[in-house]
């Protein structure tokens, strides 16, 4: 028989992590769904899943560091993917004048992350593990002066990722990197953004159940193309973006 596989959403009340968890479910995954806000997940669970029991749902701050290795070796069981969702947003304007929302957005995009994956990837002991995922953005592709506080963390967590892939590399653990643009979500709310470039986070959330083998994976065609114009635009045209 064909074991079942485990896979740990950290991060599991955004709207992407939520439809992942539907598609891993549909895919016959066991989900280990992790986040601080524990009971939007049950509420979530028992509206939109059939068999709750299919999804274990587990307290998770990214923020409290020295919680993290209590919370990995509590786990039902070692997973076989991870993936990292947790995110947090301070308008630009807001982080310039408020360090301790630039500091939360620093926390929970990229010292958090390496705190537990640190704790996941030094785990010997379990053999399972051929995933890692983590969602970042395209705001982390180059400084913007309308959003580089934000995308400086997105920035550091991708670089993260790019050197543990490395560091995996021998032990045929994949890391990929979820290069999303903007995302229709509770964490968009209320912004001013082109109707035409918003994705559903189920889009994007498909993007993360079906990754391949390729490092940077950029969901939507036009934002492939944003992506590359971004990675290459001269110094001088960047400068007159927003």
């Amino acid at each position: 028989m064909m074991q079942r596989k485990t896979v740990l959403l950290l991060g599991a009340n955004s709207d992407v992590a939520k439809a992942s968890i539907l598609q891993y479910i549909q895919l016959g995954y066991r989900v280990i769904a992790a986040s601080r806000s524990t009971e939007a997940l049950r509420l979530f669970v028992a509206k939109e899943i059939s068999q709750p029991g299919e999804v274990t749902i587990l307290p998770f701050d990214a923020t409290d560091f020295q919680s993290h290795a209590g919370f990995y070796a509590q786990l039902p069981e070692k997973p076989h993917v991870v993936v990292y969702a947790a995110g947090y947003l301070q308008p630009n304007e807001v982080a310039l004048h408020d360090f301790d929302g630039s500091f939360r957005m620093m926390q929970v995009h990229y010292a958090g992350a390496v705190s537990i994956l640190n704790i996941i990837v030094t785990d010997m002991g379990n053999d399972r593990l051929e995933r890692i995922i983590g969602l970042s953005s395209l705001s982390g592709v180059r400084g913007r002066k309308s959003n580089f506080i934000y995308g400086s963390t997105k920035a550091a967590f991708t670089q993260y990722l790019a050197g543990l892939r490395q560091y995996l590399f021998a032990r045929r653990v994949t890391v990929n990197v979820i290069v999303a643009g903007y995302i229709r979500s509770k964490m968009t709310a209320g912004l001013s953004l082109p109707e035409a470039l918003l994705l559903e986070p189920a889009f994007i959330a498909r993007a993360v159940v079906q990754a391949g083998k390729a490092f940077t994976i950029v969901p939507g065609f036009k934002w492939k193309l944003i992506y590359l114009l971004l990675k290459w635009m001269p110094e001088r045209l960047v400068a007159k973006l927003p």
